[in-house]
């Protein structure tokens, strides 16, 4: 057969006609180059585009070609549509592998597969099935294609019926969950055992379950245009400063980014600490008592799905140093930690430094203080060996992360222990500058803010570096500068050395003693509550008498 033959009846031109094999060609270079020039930013955007408008298709054979430009359907393997007929009427469900409670969508399915054409009405059938025929909890019915695709991505189920421009939506999900276990860096020797997991719903629980107030308020909302990551705001509202929580809520909701691959660090970064401020604006913690006692006293807290750890906010230097193991004691031994505990963050920053200013100026040495002094000399400057152990003690830590948990105690203990002796042996390093910087690094790993531990580091190497270079000048100016920095530093309006700047006698005598419970009577003021009592009004009563 002549491929270029031609039809003419007579009136029309000649019109070529195509083989089907060319036209099939066409259609698929054509195709390809529209895949090639999407460049959509939100699964709306990508809808539009590929559909011409943002809902439901009427056709299951319709909605599988946008599915399949879309989510990847037919290409992505755990994509999985399973066609069935409810009621004599073509029927889709639409689900991730993996996500998905196979218990539950099997007891649906059951239910819907005995159901008769008479069943169900004509034009009604989508919804006839959800009100009736559908014995499950949580069920939505929606219209538009960019959410149903969003949120079959977060593992729910959806459901359409052929003829109907609209699906159901089954909460089904199965998040793949680890145990419950203590967090790693805040241990206590009594108290709860459980910590925070990187599923958001069982870290809501948990906090639900210590604060049975029908006050807690849990705000959740999607950030990014591709992650489309779960973030909760947690308040309790009869206590909250209703003015924070929309001012967080506010720039939460204002992000334009692509996503929170990382999670609740990244989210700090665009909402609070935007700048190069070393010092963290909020304080992490992953235990869920700690968090549930903040809420109480007003606080905010932040979680972010795929996150073992909240953010609390506003917080203060002052709060970052306190750990929960201190009212796990009595209110004495509580006070005698903080206090050890306030003395370690004080020689984190300030020992070395005050140590090589009496070296450099021995004339300020007290003769108490002789025994202080380099009592021979080393082949490197103090200023050389001191920054040559800090980047040590930082490469051991690093080092002991990434190195197997068996062995990486043995292995630091080892290493520091063979290091620090060849090199005072050898006359490289002084005695002194050994152990003052273990001293030093103890006190930032007691530290109970990893972040704020950190931060200390740097203030003390700029501390040290002002020192050597202008003596007691650089470390009055530097000391003088890391005060006004904190100081104009703030967390959502609220000052970061509060209760010491500006000073308050009442809240910095709880700040230095951890006072019983029952003499605990109001909430920081810090927090701007609504209500400033702990105590019921007829126990405050009695209190006063």
């Amino acid at each position: 057969m002549d491929e270029n033959r031609t039809y003419n009846d007579g009136i029309e031109p000649d019109i070529p006609v195509i083989p089907p094999p060319e036209i099939k060609e066409l259609e698929e270079e054509a195709l390809k180059e529209k895949r090639n020039a999407e460049t959509s930013d939100s699964t709306e955007e990508s809808v539009i585009y590929w559909q011409g408008e943002d809902r439901v298709p009427e056709k299951i054979s319709v909605l599988k070609e946008t599915l399949k430009e879309v989510m990847g359907y037919g290409v992505s393997f755990d994509v999985i549509i399973r066609e069935m007929t409810f009621a004599g009427r073509p029927a889709a469900l639409l689900f991730l592998n993996g996500f998905t409670n196979d218990v539950i969508v099997s007891e649906i399915l059951t239910r819907l597969t005995y159901l008769k054409p008479e069943d169900v009405r004509d034009g009604h059938a989508l919804n006839d099935m959800m009100k009736a025929y559908i014995p499950h909890v949580q069920v939505e019915q929606v219209s538009k294609l960019s959410k149903v695709i969003n949120d079959v991505l977060c593992g729910i189920c959806a459901l359409f019926i052929e003829g109907s421009s609209t699906a159901i939506l089954l909460d089904t999900r199965k998040y793949p969950v680890r145990g419950l276990e203590e967090p790693a860096v805040e241990r206590v020797v009594r108290g709860a055992r459980d910590g925070f997991t990187e599923t958001i719903v069982t870290n809501i629980n948990l906090v639900r379950r210590r604060v049975r107030d029908p006050g807690l308020h849990v705000e959740t909302m999607k950030v990014g245009r591709r992650t489309k990551t779960d973030v909760s705001l947690l308040f309790i509202d009869d206590i909250v400063d209703r003015v924070q929580v929309e001012a967080i809520r506010r720039k939460i909701k204002q992000l334009d980014l692509e996503g929170l691959p990382l999670g609740d660090k990244q989210l700090e970064e665009a909402i609070v600490n935007k700048g190069w401020h070393p010092y963290p604006l909020v304080r992490y913690s992953e235990r869920p008592d700690v968090v549930a006692s903040h809420l109480l006293e007003g606080r905010i807290v932040v979680m972010v799905d795929t996150s073992p750890s909240v953010m609390i906010m506003p917080t203060t230097f002052f709060d970052l140093c306190q750990h929960a193991e201190e009212n796990r004691q009595t209110a004495f031994m509580g006070t005698y930690l903080r206090w050890i505990r306030f003395g370690g963050i004080f020689a984190s920053m300030f020992l070395l430094p005050l140590w090589m200013l009496l070296v450099v100026h021995p004339e300020l040495k007290p003769p108490a203080l002789d025994i202080l002094g380099p009592q021979e000399n080393a082949k490197i400057p103090i200023i050389g060996q001191f920054l040559i152990v800090e980047f040590g003690v930082d490469l051991l830590r690093l080092a002991a992360v990434h190195t197997p948990t068996p062995l990486a105690s043995a292995m630091g203990l080892i290493a520091a222990i063979l290091i620090g002796d060849i090199a005072v042996k050898t006359g490289l390093f002084v005695n002194e500058v050994v152990l003052y910087m273990a001293v030093a690094a103890i006190g930032m790993f007691a530290t109970p803010s990893y972040e704020l531990g950190l931060a200390n580091r740097m203030v003390r190497l700029v501390l040290l570096v002002a020192t050597a270079l202008f003596g007691v000048k650089g470390f009055v100016i530097g000391s003088t500068l890391l005060i006004l920095s904190l100081t104009t530093h703030r967390s959502y309006n609220s000052s970061y050395l509060w209760p010491f700047i500006p000073f308050s006698a009442k809240a910095m005598g709880e700040i230095l003693f951890r006072k019983p419970l029952l003499t605990s009577t109001r909430r920081p003021a810090l927090n701007k509550t609504r209500d400033h009592t702990k105590m019921g009004t007829e126990l405050n009563s009695k209190r006063r008498h």
